[in-house]
């Protein structure tokens, strides 16, 4: 058994095993794990013809994920791993039947919770739940004129515009934002399989939504990024990709919240249809 920090080359030995368990939870991504493997202290962990990812959670609990599972995970593999690691993590809720409570410590923390999105819900705006987002989203259709590109080379110096844009808006720190790992997607954007959009906006560069999908039926949204001065272009670049990818996707994945508050208000005021628990698996210890 030996480890190593991951970085971009384990795409090729990561990619399709995180594809075929297919589990909605945005860690199921190369790319997620790929542009926060600094954060989160990522490792790939060669252990026979099996592979792990080791790291920590936002809240510095040190896990294991296994890449040996496929739709629904080994127990004797997991006894094994957890001979040697303290807990599992991130397990969904679909696993959690296989899970004896008699014999495993089973949390989660909320602050790691995915929100997923129906895609005709974001496409929409129906329902009086969400009467501001469609007042907001008509609010920019009537004040402002846009074009839309999908990202690719030829144009992704001026989504880094509007990146750098977005974080000289923005009170805090570069290192205490995403802007690090967002900059680094767009400059990847390729090699890790990335979707999305660029928005020019009353002819400024304006917005862009960056993402890919995750499983056959869900999109998964990395980065999102608008500038303050189109209001309502957060409401504006949510509904134009559902609408894009309608029919092709059946869900959105925002991603978690990170506990903070302001994100958390921020997805939560759209009303999930589904928030994707991810669960930490300990052995029970005997009292």
């Amino acid at each position: 058994m030996h480890s190593e920090p991951l970085d971009l080359h384990h795409k090729k030995i990561l990619y399709n095993r995180l594809r075929a368990i297919s589990i909605r939870l945005s860690e199921y991504s190369f790319a997620n794990l790929y542009l926060f493997r600094k954060t989160h202290g990522y490792e790939v962990v060669h252990d026979g013809d099996c592979i792990h990812i080791t790291g920590f959670t936002g809240d510095k609990q040190k896990f294991v994920l296994p890449l040996c599972e496929k739709k629904e995970p080994d127990l004797d593999h997991i006894d094994e791993l957890l001979d040697n690691y303290e807990m599992i993590f991130p397990v969904c809720d679909c696993w959690l039947r296989y899970f004896d409570p008699r014999n495993f410590d089973i949390h989660h923390n909320e602050d790691d919770s995915d929100y997923i999105y129906t895609v005709e819900k974001m496409a929409t705006y129906s329902g009086r739940h969400l009467s501001k987002k469609r007042n907001l989203l008509k609010q920019f259709n009537n004040s402002h004129q846009y074009t839309r590109q999908i990202l690719n080379k030829d144009n992704i110096e001026i989504a880094k515009k509007v990146l750098t844009n977005w974080q000289n808006e923005t009170p805090a720190n570069a290192s205490d934002t995403d802007f690090h790992a967002a900059m680094e997607a767009l400059e990847n954007m390729e090699i890790l399989g990335l979707f999305g959009f660029l928005y020019i906006i009353d002819d400024k560069p304006g917005a862009y939504v960056l993402g890919e999908d995750i499983t056959d039926d869900t999109f998964v949204l990395h980065f999102a990024k608008g500038l303050t001065e189109f209001k309502g272009v957060y409401q504006f670049m949510y509904n134009d990709l559902a609408k894009e990818i309608q029919g092709k996707f059946n869900y959105i994945n925002f991603e978690q919240d990170l506990g903070l508050q302001s994100l958390r208000q921020a997805k939560s005021s759209y009303k999930p249809d589904h928030m994707g628990m991810k669960y930490r698996i300990k052995r029970r210890r005997c009292n």
